[in-house]
């Protein structure tokens, strides 16, 4: 009787990343941490789960995130993230983290501005669809300190998140930006929005009729067709700004231009979390169709105090890896890095040289491989041809007689013999490293 085997899948909502996609994260990952560093931002990580709270605070009760999307660690299936209290979470986001960090390690004693940057995974309980997974990769700086209130850091970052885009080849994007203002700045607008909407409310969807009285804002960029007509009635200006935080977008606007940035001013962007004020914005491209956004940040001026820090300021952002893949260029990408020898050995007694040489020649730099399943020399060379090696390094009976290997230049079809008497492998090492 046979048994059936069961087979599993990746999850739902995640990828596996395979060999042959990996040279285009790693290009995309090395060419922005050259950008960033440019910046003077320096590298942080954190765990990818952190306690449930920590982010039902930052990022508010009334998120869609935390009444959502939240993947919650614990020991018996809980109803909401928020019943979860004291359990753990995958992080959906990394501000959070990273203001924990601050606050933990004390780094405001430390440096007046601390500009961090990270790259990783990132986990949230989304209907998976084209441009959104349940886990999914982001690269983000933060810039928190007593030092970090200028409006020109808000260009700063703005720009930062422009270049590292640009510098992977992406053009056909827009920048959106608008301004919150402060709390007080915040409670006036969420204020006159309720007023505004009230007539219309019945018109807005399930979930924007919930969040007419959780939190207002996210009416204005709900994709619900009838509360887009809704909104697109509300004459959203900024009347709702104090004198001082109007001066502070205004400085913005003219620090972008004058790094010849362009801009489009969105009275309705707001983003999705409690934490923001002042300055937010986000990079959008139209080639990935609904799910746009290839990346989003703005200030956080009170979120490092609200978690038990020192009131200082603070300004990020994040931006998607899997979205920059499906906006790039459709060209082939970079190589994976190539073999430069591949090791034959003609039998069992070739072996034990073969794997010694191999060893050597790892040692040293030289990137080599070798079949470990003695076959013919046919079947062997195929091997070798698939591992893209310009060398083949061939050991046989008569090699290990004359103390020498035979080395083949895959290019040219020319060989030649390579003495290795006592040992010595420099005659070798040296012809390999010829192509470099």
């Amino acid at each position: 009787m046979s048994i059936m085997v069961q087979k599993f899948s990746v999850p739902r909502g995640t990828s596996d990343i395979l060999p042959p996609d990996i040279p285009v994260w790693q290009d995309i990952e090395a060419k922005a941490r050259q950008v960033i560093q440019n910046y003077g931002y320096k590298e942080i990580r954190t765990p990818i789960f952190e306690e449930t709270e920590l982010f039902v605070r930052s990022m508010g009760h009334s998120s869609d995130i935390v009444q959502k999307q939240m993947l919650t660690i614990a020991s018996q299936k809980q109803e909401s993230a928020e019943e979860a209290m004291g359990g753990l979470s995958l992080r959906p986001e990394s501000t959070a983290s990273i203001v924990r960090a601050y606050i933990q390690n004390s780094l405001d004693r430390k440096e007046g501005l601390s500009k961090l940057f990270y790259i990783g995974p990132m986990f949230r309980g989304e209907r998976p669809q084209k441009g959104r997974l349940r886990q999914f990769h982001q690269i983000g700086v933060e810039a928190i300190g007593p030092d970090s209130s200028h409006p020109y850091l808000d260009a700063e970052v703005i720009a930062l998140s422009i270049n590292i885009l640009k510098g992977l080849g992406l053009k056909d994007f827009q920048v959106k930006i608008n301004t919150l203002g402060s709390e007080e700045d915040k409670a006036n607008f969420s204020k006159w929005l309720r007023e505004k909407l009230q007539p219309d409310i019945k018109k807005l969807c399930p979930d924007c009729q919930q969040r007419f009285e959780r939190n207002v804002f996210r009416i204005l960029d709900c994709k619900n067709k009838d509360c887009k007509s809704v909104v697109g009635r509300l004459e959203i200006g900024y009347g709702h700004l104090s004198r001082q935080s109007q001066g502070h977008f205004d400085s913005v606007k003219k620090a972008l231009s004058s790094l010849g940035i362009e801009y489009e001013e969105a009275p309705c962007l707001v983003r999705g979390l409690d934490y923001y004020t002042h300055t937010v914005f986000e990079i959008t491209d139209a080639s990935l169709g609904s799910q746009d956004a290839l990346g989003a940040g703005g200030r956080y001026n009170n979120l490092v105090k609200q978690l038990g820090g020192p009131q200082v300021d603070a300004i990020g952002f994040a931006l998607g890896i899997e979205r920059i893949i499906l906006a790039l260029p459709k060209h082939e990408g970079p190589a994976a890095v190539a073999l430069t020898a591949f090791i034959i050995a003609m039998d069992e007694s070739a072996q034990s040289k073969a794997f010694e040489i191999l060893n050597v020649l790892r040692c040293e730099d030289i990137a080599s491989d070798m079949s470990y399943r003695v076959a013919s020399m046919k079947s062997q060379m195929r091997l070798a041809d698939k591992s893209g090696a310009p060398y083949v390094v061939i050991i046989g009976e008569d090699e290990l007689k004359r103390d020498c290997v035979t080395l083949k230049n895959m290019e040219k079809g020319s060989q030649e013999a390579v003495d290795i008497t006592n040992n010595n492998y420099s005659s070798l090492k040296t012809k390999l490293r010829e192509r470099d």
